[in-house]
């Protein structure tokens, strides 16, 4: 088999990535705009209505965090300024899942193994969902 097929199926996958991880964090940014839109119109400018703001996105950082090997307070970040990179991160690496294309946390490589599978050569697959998290929508 020649090398081009391959490389235009990485392409294809990175496309698709990007494609998800702009859907996730569009589906987490536009809720939180008509929430402060709507709050503002009702109470005005002010403290309420900024926080409102960062009420959606906080929510969902902490919830998909430990899928992304990042822990749920990181989802505070977005009190001072970071919170968007750091969704985009999750987001990004939660395109990808289960296969993880990052080096695991030290408490998660007991339950990672490397992957064998010629697609995804170089990741890593995390077979179960830390014990922290009791939800597991991305199985």
């Amino acid at each position: 088999m020649s090398p081009e097929p391959a490389a235009a199926r990485t392409r294809l996958g990175r496309r698709r990535r990007a494609a998800f991880t702009a859907a996730m964090v569009l589906a987490v940014l536009i809720p939180s705009i008509v929430l402060r839109e709507l709050i503002e119109s009702r109470s005005g400018r002010g403290p309420v209505a900024d926080l409102s703001a960062i009420a959606v996105p906080m929510a969902a950082t902490a919830w998909l965090a430990p899928y992304a090997s990042y822990r749920r307070r990181d989802a505070l970040l977005w009190l001072v300024g970071p919170g968007i990179y750091v969704f985009s991160v999750i987001a990004w690496r939660l395109a990808l899942a289960p296969y993880r294309d990052w080096r695991p946390r030290p408490e998660e490589l007991p339950r990672v193994r490397w992957s064998r599978d010629p697609e995804h050569a170089g990741t890593w697959y995390l077979a179960e969902p830390s014990s922290d998290v009791d939800h597991s929508p991305l199985r």
